[in-house]
């Protein structure tokens, strides 16, 4: 497939042109979408052991070209190099995962006369059926693990796949997907849309073509899909802003060491990072004493050298980014450590007093900035915690199980963590938000389910 438009991609860190991508235009994605169309039939008649020994070929060719496209992964979305190289080598752990489980996926037997009047003579079968097409759109900030999160379940479960990456990033998806090809995947079972959204981005969604979407990125793109997609089958990874509820400080290195990777890991650039704190008002100023000088520890600088701040992604967000905290400082925020700027560098930034009447209070920062609030009860913790739109994850820190057990439950979020930080993995963990943070559940045996459906076959006996 031809193109003569093209998107030039530089690097975030250093403004270094790195390649280019094309830009399809709508004529091409209808090509692309019937060449899915006319794959997926064919490679849903092959044997799941078959299926499995193609991923187990592609995993292993990513674990060999692992310092490669991690070199690549680093400069394109600026993220420090042994953290690119943990993804790829995660991200082979997670394929092959993937090629295990689904070995393991029976479907269930049924007889008729388990339900009242039913007759012996009326036996079922239950499968799980390929869907078709599945259109995996992924974001910029793991753009290897969260776009093979989407591919490996499924090529698994007998779809072709639409690959639609974001454009920062869509590099290191292409290296992703050359690894497959390698590895012997049939042609066009997986094609890459690369391009721009206003061209193609509500016209791949709502293609007729498009049987599934697995989508992760912004609650508002995630709402617009939602829209134009209608009543086909649908996961979203969306936002979040996950708090962590702080009772005590029995454990103060353990707790200081999971709040400053929690929220400055990657630059802050996780949905699942710690965006917010609540801490009970007598134990404030002692954790905010202890915070404090473990923010000057923090490495920041290029990613080349696996510093855990680095440039943001675009000056854009970098902005957004430095607006919360000028707003929480024009509102009275105090600024303990940070706040200083360089084009699309932030500072690790830590606020004390942030109130509720402050946008980084609710807003999803996606940068280095991490807000401390007080509240006067763990009741209040809890109020503010469910009053946000967002309910991916959540934290809590204490020595008191049975109250930290008691709180869990109360929390409207997809997961909580005891005394850990927020976080995806493992990857065979479900993986859900509710409210703006998504919608449908994720992990390795739930994507595959997700990606297939249960066909029954009735059997009538004489």
């Amino acid at each position: 497939m031809e193109t003569q438009d093209f998107i030039t991609l530089y690097a975030p860190a250093t403004n270094d042109e790195l390649g280019t991508i094309p830009a399809c235009s709508q004529a091409q994605i209808d090509e692309m979408m019937a060449q899915a169309t006319s794959v997926w039939p064919e490679w849903s008649q092959t044997t799941l052991e078959t299926r499995s020994q193609l991923l187990k070929r592609w995993s292993a060719n990513l674990r060999r070209d692992a310092e490669n496209i991690a070199h690549l992964l680093s400069q394109e979305i600026a993220k420090a190099y042994a953290d690119s190289y943990k993804e790829v080598i995660r991200t082979a752990d997670l394929i092959d995962y993937v090629a295990d489980d689904a070995l393991r996926m029976n479907g269930e037997a049924y007889r008729g006369d388990q339900f009242p009047g039913g007759s012996r003579k009326k036996m079922a079968f239950s499968h799980f059926a390929p869907l078709g097409v599945v259109l995996a759109i992924s974001p910029f900030n793991y753009p290897v693990n969260l776009a093979a999160a989407k591919i490996a379940p499924a090529l698994m479960m007998g779809n072709s796949v639409i690959f639609k990456p974001a454009t920062q990033g869509a590099l290191s998806g292409v290296a992703l997907v050359a690894a497959l090809v390698e590895a012997g995947m049939p042609e066009n079972l997986v094609q890459i849309a690369t391009g721009r959204g206003s061209v193609i981005g509500d016209y791949i969604v709502q293609h007729s073509a498009v049987n599934m979407i697995s989508f992760t990125g912004s609650v508002g793109i995630g709402r617009r899909i939602s829209q134009l997609a209608g009543m086909i089958p649908q996961v979203h990874e969306l936002g979040g802003k996950d708090a962590a509820i702080i009772l005590d400080l029995d454990q103060p290195q353990r707790l200081v060491s999971e709040l400053i990777s929690g929220a400055f890991g990657y630059s802050g650039q996780r949905c699942t990072a710690i965006k917010r704190i609540f801490v009970l008002e007598p134990i404030a100023d002692q954790l905010a004493a202890l915070l404090t000088p473990a923010m000057a520890e923090i490495t920041t600088g290029m990613p080349e050298t696996n510093a855990m701040v680095t440039p943001l992604i675009d000056n854009g967000s970098a902005d957004f980014v430095q607006g919360l905290i000028d707003d929480a400082i024009e509102k009275g925020a105090h600024v303990l450590f940070g706040n200083e700027r360089q084009a699309n560098f932030l500072a690790p930034t830590l606020l004390d007093h942030v109130t509720p009447d402050m946008r980084v209070a609710w807003e999803e920062p996606f940068g280095p900035v991490l807000p401390i609030i007080r509240v006067q009860s763990v009741e209040e913790a809890i109020r503010l915690n469910n009053e946000s739109e967002f309910g991916l994850q959540a934290s809590i820190f204490g020595s008191n199980i049975e109250d930290i057990f008691a709180i869990a439950p109360r929390l409207q979020v997809g997961t909580v963590n005891i005394n850990g930080r927020s976080e995806r993995g493992p990857d065979h963990f479900p993986f859900a938000g509710i409210k703006n943070s998504g919608m449908g559940t994720q992990g390795v045996r739930r994507s595959l389910e997700s990606m297939s459906r249960q066909q029954m076959t009735v059997l009538n006996l004489k």
